[in-house]
């Protein structure tokens, strides 16, 4: 399969948002694990987040962004399975039903919007929100292994890595992806200190990736989980970040676990986010793919699309 999209003027690429606070929050879907796919089995649960995504895609649709879907397989590796009591052959049925889904909402947009990509999501084989120094790369790789031959048999047209926080287990994603086939995204969470949170720099992630992958380096990188008061300034001069593509701030500055954790929406403010991406955009015009994390959805997608084809005019 070929790589991710180069990039284009004038085109650019719109996610979903933080799904799993808007599903807990705002629609009060409790999520064991915080997985999505058990959801699979609740058709009311089922229901509210085919009206969350095709909002989604209503914003793509509204200022001519691309769209890129993903999101209910974060928790798809193997232990989070074994965690929710999924076999192996449950946990790629659910892993396939959750990519089906996507396509099944998707398709009343084909013709309004530009294009429309139907990807999986990978996250860390820890909690995102600890460290995991004990996985290696040549462990991840084979760890992870699993979801990406799953996600290859979905066909699905990307996948993204989200939260990781470690630079061996993303470079055993990113051998993982090269050596199964798929276009993959990695994406690093950074704390309050602008730093991932096993110490290393957003540059020297994204160096160290590149120098050790070869060939099997991922077709870019980018941001997730934190608000830009946390990652702005981990944007260090220097060719490294040029290869940042994406942008999926949180909704608020508040500590991540908080986030996930504190019952209610912490929705930040809409307005001041798209203007601090669209600034962003500005200022690094090849960065072209965005959406949100924790607390976002349609309200801050709009404003961040709007905002950006501003600038982009």
């Amino acid at each position: 399969m070929a790589g991710f999209t180069p990039q284009r003027d004038g085109r650019f690429y719109l996610t979903e948002g933080g799904q799993e606070t808007e599903i807990q929050y705002r629609y009060g879907h409790d999520l064991p694990e915080f997985a999505m796919y058990p959801l699979l089995d609740n058709p009311a649960a089922m229901s509210d987040l085919k009206t969350m995504y095709s909002r989604v895609l209503d914003v793509a649709a509204e200022h001519g962004f691309v769209a890129m879907l993903s999101g209910l397989d974060y928790r798809g590796s193997p232990d989070w399975g074994d965690k929710l009591g999924y076999s192996r052959a449950g946990l790629a049925d659910a892993l396939q039903r959750s990519i089906d889904f996507l396509r099944e909402v998707a398709r009343p947009y084909e013709g309004q919007v530009t294009e429309i990509l139907i990807g999986g999501q990978v996250g860390p084989r820890g909690d995102a929100y600890s460290l995991n120094r004990t996985i290696t790369a040549d462990e991840a790789e084979d760890y992870h292994g699993f979801q990406f031959e799953v996600l290859k048999r979905a066909e699905v047209d990307f996948v993204w890595a989200a939260t990781f926080n470690g630079i061996p287990e993303a470079l055993g994603v990113a051998r993982a992806a090269a050596r199964i086939g798929l276009p993959l995204g990695i994406s690093f969470m950074l704390d309050s200190d602008h730093h991932l949170k096993s110490g290393a720099s957003l540059k020297e992630a994204v160096e160290t990736i590149d120098a050790q992958a070869g060939d099997a380096k991922p077709d870019y990188y980018g941001i997730n989980c934190s608000h830009p008061l946390e990652f702005e300034p981990a944007l260090e001069p220097g060719d490294w970040v040029r290869r940042l593509r994406s942008l999926r701030p949180n909704a608020s500055a508040k500590d991540k676990i908080e986030l996930c954790s504190i019952g209610h929406l912490e929705e930040g403010d809409p307005v001041d986010l798209g203007h601090r991406i669209s600034n962003l955009a500005q200022r690094y015009p090849h960065i072209d793919i965005f959406g949100g994390c924790c607390g976002t959805w349609s309200s801050h997608l709009d404003e961040m699309a709007r905002n950006i084809r501003k600038i982009a005019r």
